[in-house]
């Protein structure tokens, strides 16, 4: 877990043009990274058991064990990049974590999936923000920003 540090690379690092303000961050959602996953790890645990039952396998049940902890260790192993993972709306461009900077004018499509938004260009670039506690408000913002240039 996190223990004060940011891990490298998940935060905006491209500088600010001048006259460029940050006009909100959308941070991921512990819950919402948790709840996600438990859907996630009972998923894997009814297609495990689906395929075993299907091959004639007589120990099904170990599908349910073997999807459920491929899962769990997966959520624990990257929770704590994926929680620290920022983006940033300007009045000019959506910062992402690291050097992925997307300008307003260039987004084409705002979508969303599960709990995340996805941005893309008109070069046909995605982006994912990810783990939102309430996705269509971050749609609503982005696209807000998008349409008038401001919040």
């Amino acid at each position: 877990m996190l223990d004060g540090r940011i891990p490298q690379g998940v935060t905006p690092d491209t500088p600010l043009e001048g006259g460029e303000q940050v006009q909100h961050s959308f941070h991921p959602d512990r819950a919402t990274y948790y709840r996600d996953h438990a859907w996630l790890a009972a998923a894997a645990m009814a297609i495990g058991m689906l395929v075993l039952w299907l091959i004639g396998n007589p120990h099904v049940w170990t599908g349910a064990v073997g999807g459920l902890a491929a899962v769990a260790v997966r959520s624990l192993y990257v929770a704590s990049d994926e929680l620290a993972a920022r983006w940033d709306l300007t009045n000019r461009r959506l910062l992402g974590p690291a050097t992925r900077a997307v300008r307003l004018a260039d987004i084409q499509d705002l979508r969303t999936l599960g709990s995340a938004v996805q941005v893309v260009t008109g070069s046909g670039d995605k982006h994912l923000i990810k783990y939102q506690a309430d996705r269509m408000a971050t749609h609503d913002r982005i696209r807000a920003a998008m349409t008038e240039g401001t919040i």
